[in-house]
């Protein structure tokens, strides 16, 4: 090359050293840009690339910078048309063809497939493929919105290639998509995605024996169990299936967490699109074709709230699927449709997850009477689980925990790892515990005292000492469990009728007619009376029901706390919530040494009282009814047929409530659905 102008050399040097310096720092300087814009010729005459010295170095950068936004959106809308466009800077996306790959003639049903996809199995037979000699998975996408899908999950792939190692260990791995033949029309998009394993979560929890063998699968050694804080292998079956749990549920949880801090949402978690890598033993979520951003861009005020609403729902979304997921891993029933129906319909109907034990009690222990596993592994650490799943599947979406917050519960915590528990999980262990040793009926001193402290610490701790919150949470269905100053059901003694006690409910509704304070209660026992001395092993006979109606208003309260001899000096009467206390041992174990003065408390004032009994047709005569109804009231406590003698509610949240008699003793409830298979 000769010059005719020695002024223009300075401008051509620069402009080589100038790349010779990208080159060096290993900066690609794109040659895409038009002719008209990327040759320029200065006053001599002389052409050079870039127009350096005509521009400046500044306004150089400014338009590489334009042009390469330019050529992006072009190449994405390009690709959206499914223009096979050979200039697209792909980045992590691979694009492959027909040829590079050998279809094998067999699929598997685990890899989740939809009407308008069709799958298939191949192996990399392109020697100069990275991918050389690598099991992949074909998913050819027929229908418009199925391209769409696959199409997004390459835009999700791009967005997130910045932590590859994260990408790669907790999402299905996409490699790119199958270049269609020039001249053929793309009726078509064929993603090509890696191959995890023949199964899905939803397979392996299918078989029969599915928890041993997906323990030799992912070869669970001491290293595995140290991840979740846990002591040893092996054990019983229930503790087995608690660390497998707890190992797939951490592994879920961290990568819905990875794609959460990337602001996106999977929006399509299932079973069916979890997979198992029996490689590097994690769980892979599905493929991203439905994942949505949480931010919308928009520079306006009311915008941005929006885009922190629609983040906030988008997480609640995924975590009420994460709930469904670990509900179905731990409670095999759930995997019958049926059952998982009526188990949708509970939580779809508005009633709260925290009853959900209350709920599924009948139908686990219906066809399984040695104990059912899943409901044993929900119940260890003073029901953890039930806790955890209550906050993953919350009726409101600002109350569902988080991913962080999950994985840092208890459930989910070995006991290596020393989790401080909230306060809001003592109450819920306290309750828990009482459920447990109620259900024991185990009733000896002992025992009775231990579930008596229990309440009263639970009413140390009520979360809602206003009345507002008793008018809010009060309505519903609530079953009697306990009573401190009575034993419930038969004793040692000998009935003069062999009367067996069923379930005993308060039933509180909002009067229509009011202002928010007025309530309507109803008492509703039901009992069976079997003919005969002696007790028979067929429990079956007439059906019965006693059933109180009255009408009460709630006001606020406050429940003392004094000694026996200072009762008759102060002349304080029971109505004014006098609870009879003496100071004992179980007080100066802990750091209350005395029990407090007086704590807040609901003031129940009642109204008219009607009382129903109806009796079945053997039972028509008035003496053996009377005698029937002295039974009953013999087994039950005298609040439920006298509901005037409540005095007080101590303690109430979504799960359980306590009410105090004028005697003193306390009634523990807790809350049931209207009907038992929804």
């Amino acid at each position: 090359m000769s010059f005719s102008n020695l002024s223009s050399f300075p401008s051509l040097l620069g402009f080589v050293v100038f790349h010779s310096l990208m080159a060096l720092c290993g900066i690609k300087v794109f040659s895409c840009l038009d002719y008209r814009d990327s040759i320029w010729r200065s006053r001599d005459g002389v052409s050079f690339v870039g127009g350096v010295g005509r521009m400046g170095l500044v306004e150089w950068r400014r338009r590489q910078r334009s042009v390469r936004c330019l050529v992006g959106k072009a190449g994405m809308g390009t690709a959206s048309r499914g223009v096979d466009v050979e200039a697209e800077e792909l980045g992590p996306v691979l694009k492959f063809k027909m040829d590079d790959f050998v279809v094998a003639n067999y699929v598997s049903i685990g890899l989740h497939g939809r009407a308008d996809e069709m799958i298939f199995e191949a192996t990399v037979s392109n020697p100069d493929n990275m991918l050389y000699n690598a099991r992949v998975v074909l998913r050819q996408l027929k229908s418009t919105q199925a391209q769409r899908r696959g199409r997004r999950a390459l835009e999700v792939l791009k967005k997130l290639a910045r932590r590859q190692l994260m990408y790669h260990c907790y999402s299905l791995q996409v490699y790119g998509f199958v270049s269609p033949i020039s001249g053929e029309d793309d009726e078509s998009f064929t993603l090509v995605h890696g191959y995890h394993g023949s199964y899905s979560l939803q397979h392996w929890l299918q078989l029969t024996d599915w928890l041993p063998t997906l323990e030799a699968a992912l070869t669970l050694d001491e290293e595995c169990v140290r991840r979740i804080g846990d002591d040893k292998l092996g054990g019983p079956a229930v503790t087995r299936q608690l660390r497998l749990t707890r190992i797939l549920m951490r592994d879920l949880l961290i990568g819905v967490n990875y794609l959460h801090s990337h602001g996106l949402a999977h929006t399509e978690l299932r079973l069916e699109n979890v997979h198992i890598s029996l490689v590097d033993r994690h769980v892979k979520v599905g493929i991203l074709g439905n994942a949505v951003d949480f931010y919308e861009n928009s520079t306006n005020s009311s915008a941005t709230d929006g885009n922190i609403n629609r983040r906030q729902l988008m997480i609640a979304f995924d975590m009420r699927c994460v709930g469904f997921i670990m509900a179905k891993m731990v409670l095999r029933e759930l995997m019958d449709s049926s059952i998982f129906i009526k188990f949708k319909t509970f939580l779809f109907k508005g009633n709260c997850p925290s009853g959900l034990r209350e709920f599924l009690l009948p139908i686990l222990y219906r066809d399984s009477h040695s104990g059912n596993a899943g409901l044993q592994i929900l119940d260890r650490n003073w029901g953890a689980g039930w806790n955890l799943l209550s906050l993953l599947l919350a009726t409101k979406p600002s109350e569902r925990i988080s991913c962080v917050d999950a994985l840092r519960h208890p459930f989910l915590c070995g006991p290596k790892w020393r989790v401080d528990s909230s306060m809001d999980l003592i109450r819920w262990g306290l309750g828990s515990t009482a459920v447990r040793i109620v259900e024991d009926y185990i009733y000896v001193p002992r025992q009775r005292n231990r579930i008596a402290y229990f309440i009263e610490l639970m009413e140390l701790l009520n979360p809602h000492l206003r009345r507002k919150n008793w008018v809010d949470l009060l309505p519903g269905r609530w079953r009697l469990l306990y009573c401190t100053g009575r034993h419930l059901g038969l004793t040692l003694r000998q009935p003069s009728l062999r009367v067996l006690i069923g379930n005993a409910y308060l039933t509180f509704t909002q009067a229509s007619d009011s202002d928010g304070s007025t309530l309507l209660l109803a008492s509703d026992i039901d009992f069976k009376v079997m003919p005969g001395q002696q007790w028979p092993h067929d429990k079956s006979g007439d059906l019965g029901n006693l059933q109180v109606k009255s009408s009460l208003k709630l006001a606020f309260g406050r429940r003392l706390y004094l000694r026996e001899e200072d009762i008759e000096s102060q002349n304080i009467s029971s109505q004014e919530f006098v609870a009879r206390k003496t100071y004992g041992k179980k007080w100066k174990k802990g750091k209350t040494k005395e029990p407090p003065f007086s704590l807040p408390a609901a003031k129940l004032i009642f109204g008219d009282i009607d009382v129903s009994v109806s009796l079945g047709s053997s039972q028509s005569n008035v003496d053996v009814a009377q005698r029937v109804i002295q039974e009953v009231r013999t087994q039950i406590p005298p609040e439920m047929f006298d509901v005037s003698k409540l005095v007080c509610g101590t303690y109430v949240d979504s799960r359980m409530m306590v009410l105090r008699g004028v005697s003193g003793s306390a009634l523990l409830f807790t809350r049931s659905p209207y009907t038992a298979e929804c």
